[in-house]
C-alpha cells in the first residue's frame, strides 16, 4: 500500500541576519506498509513524524520545501503525480487526520456540512445523502446527539469533540489508507479507547491500512503491529510492537519508554522525576538543539538544563503545602470555590456546563482535575481565573470575594491568576513573533524597560525548553509541542500565584512532558505556586498532583488524595476512566479491547454494575 524509499525533506526557514537557514526534517527514511496493516511512527516533537505523514499525500507541493526520494501510495508515484491524480488520491484512497483540529476546520460552516462536502466531492452523492453520511460518521466516532450536533460550528465543540469530527471527516469516504497524525492527542481516555477500538474495527472490516503518528507509546501499543522509532528525521529502531516496546535495542528507545508516566509506577512522594535532558539522558540529548519541527518549521528545542528532582517539602518557609502522603494541609486556602455554576444559553435552551462545584486550592498545591471531554473541566478552569463569570456560587481568592466584582475591583488579582490554554494555535497571534507574545504581560504591567523585558522573555523561553534565539520566530515555525511551551512561558511572565493549566502537556511527547513537569515543580518550590492541572492523561495527573477531582456532567463525582482516588476509587465512573488508560503491553491492550467490546453488549440498566 505504501512504499517510501530514501525520503528526504528540506525546509528553508527564510532570510535572517545570518542568511537563509535550511533544515533537513527527514533524512533518508525508507519503509513500507502492506494493505490492512498498521505502522506507528513514534518519536519526540521535531523528529520528523508529521513531515513524513504530509509527504505521503504530496502536501508539500508548491510550498518551497524540497522533497527527495520516492513515495508511492497505492501504486501512485506521489512525486510525479499530476494535480488531478493527487486530488483523486487524497480523501478517497488515502485520508489524513491532522494534529490540530481547530485550524483544520472552517470556523464559518457547520461541522456536518464540512463532512458532507468531502463526501460529495468524492462520491457525487446528493446533498441529502451527504448530510445523512455526515451524521452517520459523527455518531460512529462518539459524538452524542449527532443529528443535532452536525449543525454546530467548530467553536461550539470541545477540543476532543473537534478531533473526533476530523476523524469522522477522514472516515466518510472509507479510504484504503488512513494517515492519522496524533489522532487522540486532545481526547480523554475513554473516548481515546473508543477511537482506537473504532480504527481497529474498521481495519478488520475493510482491510484499511493505518499509518499512525504519535508521541504516546501507549497508543501505539493499542493500535499497530509494527513500530518505527524516529529521531532527527532518521530511523532509530523498527520492528514488531511487542518486541520494540518489550525489548528495545536502542538506548534512545529505552529512554523514551522510561519517560512514559504509568499508572503502575511507584508514587514518588513529594517529588517529581528529573527531566531527561542533556547528558543526563541515557541516549545523550533527547531534546537537543538540532531537532526539526513537525510542522515544517525549524525545530531546535533546547533542554531545561538538567533540572534536578524537586521536593514539595522544600516549599518556601511559612507555607505548609499538602503532600502525597494524604495528610491534610494546615495552610489557609489560596482559592476557594463554593457551589460554582455556569450556564450557557443556546436560543431557548440552557446548557449547564458546571453544576454546583466546590473545591479548595492551597499555596504550593497541585489539584488535578480529570474527566471526559464535555465534563466541564475547561469551563471550571476559566471560572477559577475569572475568564468566565459564574452564573451562581462564590469564588474566594486570598480571603477576598472575586466572583461577583467589577473588572476594576478584579484588576489587582489579574496578574496573580493565569491560565495555560488547551489550544496553543488559537491562543497565539499568528502575525506576531513568539517573543512578543510572551512579552505582552510584562509590557502590560509596565515594570520593566524594553531591554529587561527582552532579557526576561529570553530567560522564560529557555526555562520552558526553547532556544531563546528563536524570539523573533512566528508560531507556524514551531511544532505543536513547542507552541504549547510558548503558552506556558507567557503564563509565567506575569509572576502568578496560581496557574490553571488546561491540558498543558497534551501535545507534548513524553520526554518534553517530563521537562514541563519538572519546570512546574521548580516553580512551586521557589514561589509556592499553586496549580490546577486539567488533563485527560490520568497517568500524568497522577504523577504531578497532590489531590484529584473527578468531573462528570459538570459535577465532581469523586475527590481525594492521589492514593485514595487511584488506589481505591469509590465511583464506578472513576474506575471506568482508569480501566481505559492505554497499556504498554500489546497483549494486555488486546484483552482490554475485547473486554470493552463485550461490555457494549450489556444493557444500559446493567452498565454501572458491569463497570464495577
Amino acid at each position: 500500500m505504501v512504499r517510501v524509499t530514501d525520503l528526504t525533506v528540506d525546509f528553508t526557514t527564510g532570510a535572517h541576519a545570518a542568511g537563509e537557514e535550511t533544515v533537513r526534517a527527514v533524512d533518508g527514511l525508507s519503509f513500507s506498509l502492506d494493505a490492512g496493516r498498521a505502522l506507528a511512527l513514534v518519536g519526540e516533537s521535531g523528529s520528523g513524524k508529521s513531515t513524513v505523514a504530509s509527504a505521503l499525500l504530496g502536501l508539500y507541493r508548491g510550498t518551497g520545501a524540497r522533497v527527495g526520494g520516492s513515495v508511492r501510495v497505492d501504486g501512485t508515484d506521489v512525486g510525479a503525480a499530476t494535480d488531478s491524480e493527487l486530488r483523486a488520491l487524497r480523501g478517497a484512497v488515502a485520508a489524513m487526520v491532522f494534529q490540530d483540529p481547530l485550524s483544520s476546520l472552517d470556523p464559518y460552516y457547520a461541522v456536518g456540512d464540512q463532512i458532507a462536502e468531502v463526501y460529495r466531492v468524492h462520491t457525487a452523492a446528493t446533498r441529502g445523502a451527504a448530510r445523512a453520511r455526515a451524521v452517520e460518521v459523527l455518531d460512529r466516532v462518539g459524538i452524542p446527539d449527532a443529528a443535532r450536533r452536525a449543525r454546530s460550528r467548530p467553536h461550539e465543540f470541545s477540543g476532543g469533540m473537534r478531533q473526533r469530527a476530523l476523524i469522522a471527516m477522514a472516515l466518510a469516504c472509507e479510504p484504503r489508507l488512513l494517515i492519522a497524525d496524533e489522532p487522540t492527542t486532545a481526547l480523554d481516555v475513554t473516548v481515546q479507547a473508543q477511537i482506537l477500538d473504532l480504527l481497529h474495527g474498521l481495519r478488520q472490516e475493510t482491510g484499511m491500512g493505518l499509518l499512525l503518528v504519535t508521541h504516546d507509546v501507549g497508543v501505539a501499543a493499542e493500535s499497530v503491529e509494527e513500530v518505527l522509532v524516529m529521531r532527527r528525521g532518521r530511523e532509530v529502531e523498527r520492528g514488531p510492537v511487542a518486541e520494540v516496546l518489550g525489548r528495545p535495542r536502542d538506548a534512545y528507545t529505552r529512554a523514551l519508554l522510561s519517560a512514559v508516566p504509568r499508572l503502575d509506577a511507584p508514587l514518588t512522594r513529594g517529588a517529581v522525576p528529573r527531566a531527561r535532558t542533556g547528558a543526563s539522558s541515557p541516549a545523550g540529548s533527547l531534546s537537543g538543539t538540532g531537532g526539526t519541527s513537525g510542522t515544517g518549521g525549524a525545530g531546535g528545542a533546547s533542554g531545561t538544563g538538567g533540572t534536578e528532582a524537586l521536593s514539595r517539602a522544600e516549599a518556601p518557609s511559612g507555607t505548609d503545602t499538602p503532600s502525597r502522603t494524604g495528610e491534610p494541609s494546615r495552610a489557609e486556602p489560596l482559592l476557594e470555590a463554593h457551589g460554582l455554576r455556569r450556564e450557557f444559553r443556546r436560543g431557548r435552551r440552557t446548557l449547564t456546563a458546571v453544576d454546583g462545584v466546590s473545591l479548595t486550592v492551597a499555596p504550593g498545591e497541585t489539584l488535578g482535575i480529570v474527566g471526559e471531554s464535555g465534563s466541564g473541566k475547561t469551563t471550571l478552569g476559566r471560572m477559577l481565573v475569572r475568564l468566565l463569570d459564574p452564573s451562581a456560587g462564590r469564588l474566594v481568592y486570598r480571603g477576598a470575594e472575586i466572583a461577583n466584582v467589577s473588572e476594576k475591583e478584579l484588576r489587582p488579582y489579574r496578574r496573580e491568576l493565569q491560565m495555560v490554554f488547551q489550544d496553543p494555535v488559537s491562543s497565539l497571534n499568528p502575525r506576531r513573533s513568539v517573543g512578543e507574545s510572551v512579552a505582552d504581560p510584562l509590557r502590560a504591567a509596565g515594570v520593566l524597560d524594553e531591554g529587561r523585558t527582552v532579557a526576561r522573555v529570553r530567560e522564560l523561553l529557555e526555562r520552558v525548553g526553547l532556544d531563546p534565539d528563536r524570539y523573533d520566530r512566528y508560531p507556524h515555525e514551531f511544532s505543536g509541542g513547542q507552541r504549547q511551551r510558548v503558552g506556558i512561558a507567557r503564563a509565567l511572565a506575569a509572576d502568578p500565584r496560581l496557574i490553571v493549566c488546561d491540558e498543558p502537556v497534551s501535545a507534548l511527547d513524553v520526554t518534553t512532558q517530563a521537562q514541563v513537569v519538572a519546570l512546574l515543580a521548580e516553580l512551586q518550590r521557589e514561589l509556592g505556586l499553586a496549580l490546577v492541572f486539567i488533563a485527560h492523561d490520568l497517568a500524568v495527573v497522577r504523577q504531578v498532583s497532590d489531590r484529584i477531582a473527578v468531573m462528570r456532567g459538570g459535577r465532581i463525582v469523586e475527590q481525594g488524595t492521589v492514593e485514595q482516588v487511584y488506589g481505591s476509587p469509590r465511583d464506578p465512573y472513576t474506575r471506568q476512566l482508569l480501566a481505559a488508560v492505554p497499556a504498554l503491553d500489546p497483549a494486555l491492550a488486546a484483552e482490554r479491547r475485547d473486554a470493552r467490546a463485550a461490555r457494549e453488549t450489556v444493557p444500559d440498566a446493567d452498565q454501572e454494575v458491569a463497570l464495577a
